[in-house]
């Protein structure tokens, strides 16, 4: 074809193509307006105490609210909130909040912290409170991704449990210094004969 040919067969729609692309159009508005809707959130927030009533305990129905009280000068507390963040970047759909724990409830212990809240419809869902059940000093991401979706709040693509892999890996270490042992043990027997 010509370049004239080709310019000419390009203008040419019938009807039968503009239907078919306005569908086309239309079906991925609808697509594009039910996602926004259901990713409404997408960041990890800052709220004060008098807001947790109504960010956290009064949030939407079926929504999933994920609520970090922390402290600043705790560590762990920034450690979890650099994780919640990515979180929620990567989860949309729920809910992610964190407020100075002094705002929300007066002489709260440094032991108890970082404490995660998670309510769904006004309840309870889920709740870690202190370093341990946070998952200790050396959280990792995917192990807070873990725990939440155990919850239910969160739907994660993890295939498994990332502490499974640490736990099978202790319990063999302590099989093997076991082995290990009871043999040097029976040859030292041996060796007093």
């Amino acid at each position: 074809m010509t370049l004239a040919q080709l310019e000419e067969a390009e203008d040419e729609f019938d009807e039968d193509d503009i239907k078919a692309i306005e569908t086309y159009r239309e079906k991925r508005l609808q697509e594009w307006k039910a996602l926004k809707k259901k990713q409404k959130f997408g960041e990890l927030r800052e709220i004060s105490g008098n807001q947790y009533v109504n960010e956290v305990t009064n949030a939407e129905k079926d929504v999933w609210v994920i609520i970090h009280l922390y402290r600043s000068s705790i560590p762990m507390c920034l450690l979890v909130n650099q994780h919640l963040s990515l979180l929620a970047r990567k989860f949309p759909a729920t809910k992610f909040v964190k407020a100075i724990v002094d705002s929300c409830i007066q002489h709260y212990h440094d032991n108890c912290l970082p404490t995660i809240f998670i309510y769904k419809n006004a309840q309870i869902e889920g709740k870690f409170i202190g370093i341990t059940e946070c998952g200790g000093i050396n959280l990792k991401l995917e192990e807070l991704e873990q725990k939440l979706a155990e919850v239910g709040a969160i739907q994660t693509n993890l295939e498994e449990n990332p502490n499974t892999s640490i736990e099978d890996m202790m319990v063999s270490s302590i099989r093997n210094t076991s082995i290990y042992n009871d043999s040097d043990s029976s040859n030292s027997d041996n060796d007093n004969k």
